[in-house]
């Protein structure tokens, strides 16, 4: 056995001429913790409906068994695509019945649920893909990255632009010192993503057939449907999504942590527009002071959205558009970098190329797949985009305390190994939210 590895098919084919009537356990054929790498997975997909659809697809080379969604209406084509996946509306009876049947699962649910599902997945011995940014709290997230450590699954965070060559640039530029010591870094959105300044709304239309609303809230306190919400514009309330920070800030951020060496921040502090108790704001500057790191100064971190902008670089050719997409601009003591090409390009240009000295990602996805099968750790894994998610989180609650702040004369003070902001305690409400009953991590 220790010189040739069977086949499913050989061990089960073989048992089955030995003693018909014995059943082989799935550990035995190599299950969740042991897969062999020549082994498929069989994985489940919570949340399939939106972004769950396509991360299923970039892991269709394994076996798609069991789908659950609460909204049979959005999960319709991707019941269609995988015909022979039991399906389901409620993880917790997917993940009982089909315990023995499933190796990895990928939660692509809104966020407010991220956690709850993870866990379960967790508690049971299961590798686990989750959407960014990973959970809908900063508790959340903590609870999960130990949770998943401490379980030993493979584990990928969904900013899929974290096994990009861009990100990989970004850091064999800043490492080789080209740039300088950096001390600022600017990061941006400027797409709409979901509604947001809004309050709640006061009808109270019926359910739509084929929606569990009761499962859709999950852990979220209790209030009535409303298509305000859903299956899309959850993103811009508080007590379902993240805001635009949170669905974008674990793309953006990914590249300034891994190359600036990032941990907890000391200090935080936002301004905006059109927030409320209800929805994420209209517009955001949000600024994260990181103390020095090694042979890296401090560092200011400015996130900016709604159309808000940092100042159009000096060395940026007029000719070149500034502010239209998703980017990131690194200010160091001798240049500025935009997303990974100097400023300006003629010395890009003459510079070219930084020695490359980080491997390159057969995917991001895959990343995750070689990891189940006992590769190496995935790129994104919770180990590593917890803390950075948690740090994302950080700045909605500077945005949420932002009226305080402004009316005390402060900003944040934040001790993240133990999840605290000490300046202010009320602010510390939103570190670690209620959860429903029956929904408790």
């Amino acid at each position: 056995m220790k010189d040739k590895k069977m086949s499913r098919r050989e061990f089960v084919g073989g048992a089955a001429g030995v003693a018909a009537f014995t059943i082989v356990p799935r550990h035995v054929l190599g299950g969740a913790g042991n897969t062999p790498p020549s082994e498929k997975l069989n994985i489940a997909g919570i949340g399939v409906g939106g972004r769950g659809a396509g991360d299923l697809q970039e892991v269709e080379s394994q076996n798609i068994v069991a789908l659950c969604d609460v909204d049979w209406r959005q999960a319709a084509g991707t019941f269609k695509r995988y015909p022979n996946a039991k399906k389901y509306k409620d993880f917790r009876e997917m993940l009982d019945k089909e315990d023995k049947n499933i190796d990895a699962v990928i939660v692509a649910t809104p966020d407010h649920v991220h956690a709850v599902a993870s866990m379960a997945a967790i508690k049971r011995g299961k590798h686990v893909y989750c959407e960014k940014p990973l959970a809908h709290s900063i508790y959340e997230i903590r609870r999960v990255t130990e949770a998943a450590r401490e379980a030993k699954v493979a584990t990928q965070l969904g900013n899929q632009a974290q096994a990009d060559e861009g990100i990989r640039l970004v850091c064999e530029f800043i490492w080789a010192g080209v740039i300088g010591p950096v001390r600022e870094v600017h990061s941006w959105c400027n797409r709409p993503i979901s509604a947001r300044g809004l309050d709640r709304p006061t009808d109270t239309p019926p359910v739509p057939e084929g929606l569990d609303w009761d499962l859709w809230l999950g852990p979220a306190k209790w209030r009535p449907y409303h298509p305000w919400y859903l299956p899309f514009s959850w993103r811009g309330w508080w007590d379902f999504g993240t805001g635009v920070l949170g669905d974008i800030g674990c793309h953006q951020f990914a590249p300034i942590y891994r190359a600036l060496k990032l941990g907890y921040p000391i200090s935080v502090e936002a301004c905006s527009s059109g927030v409320n108790e209800e929805t994420a704001p209209l517009a955001s500057i949000i600024r994260y002071d990181f103390p020095a790191r090694g042979d890296m100064p401090p560092m200011k971190l400015t996130w900016y959205d709604g159309g808000l902008m940092p100042a159009r670089p000096a060395e940026l050719e007029d000719a070149r558009r500034f502010g239209d997409a998703d980017d990131n601009l690194y200010v160091g003591d001798k240049g500025k970098m935009l997303a990974h090409r100097l400023l300006p390009e003629s010395r890009n240009a003459e510079y070219g190329k930084p020695p490359k000295v980080l491997p390159r990602s057969p995917g991001h996805h895959q990343e995750w797949l070689n990891a189940c099968k006992g590769g190496e750790p995935a790129g994104s894994n919770f180990n590593v985009s917890g803390p950075m998610a948690e740090v994302v989180l950080l700045g909605n609650i500077a945005v949420r305390m932002g009226q305080q702040l402004y009316e005390k004369g402060l900003k944040l003070y934040y001790d993240g190994p133990k999840m605290e902001v000490t300046n202010l305690p009320e602010a510390n409400k939103y570190i670690r939210p209620e959860f429903r009953e029956g929904w408790m991590l």
